[in-house]
């Protein structure tokens, strides 16, 4: 480790050393891509610091505590190296973790999507309530929120609805959500009074940058329409909606959010490259598998990774075991401690693969 820890500083020092360079400067595109390499590596580099600073201070109580007769000194060196031992066994297990890959769609914004699964009605509300539940999350992590598209239901839920979150960070934890959630509970549609099992799928993607993904326009059938729902008669009365379609892959996208056609088409076209990008990753993906199913993280839609249970007052994230009985809360976008132990879990999993 000590090895890749010393490599790591010395590239530091290298990238440090080109980001002054005049010609590297006048670089726009190579001097951001620096920048964004140096501000990855700094965090290691100063815990890396930091660690070699305690290695040798403990060499140096140690020392004292071998050639010193003054007994004072002892005393305060003893003391000193108890603490520097606590400080360096922290450091042991967090250096690990910060060398470990780093995910590059970690800094991205987020595409998600939430549909009704079984359960009709019930499911339609209850990806109102999902919905609600990473609005409010956002909301806490100062990140935007913006729907591109949704299918509403009579009585307040959604048979599907897909939205953009921009914010620092945003895939790095909201990448966990992915998957099937289910939840138990009294229907309101229901007049026996008995629980029910639903489930909504949720899905998340990283935005996906022009550069990342080359779509040929010949390859789009753009299709305009009125805008359906609320929204008065400009909504109604005027073809601002959109519809595209991407002829290789079949996939279609829709935007009738903003009155304005172009804005329609732009937000459209953000969740066709995050969804082309998405369904690219997945067929790779396939041929490795059982690496994807050894990950917290693997994404995939099908999997039921969590149970919601009103009765009871609990959530359940059935990949880690975790059970919390603060469901109210949760639901209402308090979801740091589930991602913050699905977020060690994963590490957990990456380091043990390392080893």
């Amino acid at each position: 480790m000590l090895d890749k820890l010393q490599k790591v500083e010395e590239h530091f020092g290298e990238v440090e050393s080109r980001l002054g360079d005049p010609s590297v400067i006048a670089d726009v595109e190579k001097f951001t891509a620096l920048t964004r390499e140096h501000a990855a590596l700094e965090p290691i580099v100063k815990k890396f610091r930091e660690y070699k600073k305690i290695l040798a201070q403990i060499d140096e109580d140690k020392i004292l505590l071998e050639t010193s007769n003054d007994e004072e000194l002892r005393i305060l060196a003893t003391e000193e190296l108890a603490e520097l031992k606590r400080s360096k066994i922290l450091l042991d297990e967090e250096l690990p973790i910060l060398l470990l890959p780093k995910d590059p769609n970690d800094d991205k914004n987020v595409i998600m999507e939430i549909r009704g699964g079984v359960g009709g009605e019930e499911a339609a509300l209850f990806a109102g309530d999902l919905f609600r539940m990473y609005a409010r999350y956002a909301e806490r992590q100062n990140w935007r929120v913006d729907i591109v598209d949704m299918n509403a239901t009579t009585i307040g839920g959604f048979k599907e609805i897909s939205f953009t979150v921009d914010g620092a960070g945003a895939f790095s934890k909201l990448k966990y959500e992915s998957g099937t959630h289910r939840v138990q509970r009294i229907p309101v549609t229901e007049s026996g009074g008995r629980i029910h099992t639903s489930a909504v799928t949720v899905a998340v993607m990283p935005e996906a940058e022009e550069v990342d993904v080359v779509i040929n326009p010949a390859d789009l059938r753009i299709d305009t329409y009125c805008a359906s729902g609320a929204g008065g008669q400009y909504v109604n009365r005027t073809e601002t909606a959109i519809r595209i379609t991407h002829i290789p892959t079949g996939i279609v996208v829709q935007c009738q959010d903003e009155k304005s056609q172009l804005k329609n088409k732009e937000k459209a076209m953000r969740v066709l490259r995050a969804r082309v990008k998405d369904l690219a990753v997945r067929e790779q993906n396939e041929a490795i598998a059982a690496d994807r199913k050894s990950q917290v993280g693997s994404g995939d839609r099908s999997e039921r990774i969590r149970t919601y249970n009103f009765p009871q007052g609990r959530v359940t994230d059935h990949r880690i075991g975790l059970t919390l009985h603060k469901l109210d809360a949760i639901l209402n976008g308090d979801l740091d401690e589930i991602i913050a132990a699905l977020i060690t879990a994963d590490q957990s999993k990456r380091l043990s693969a390392t080893n």
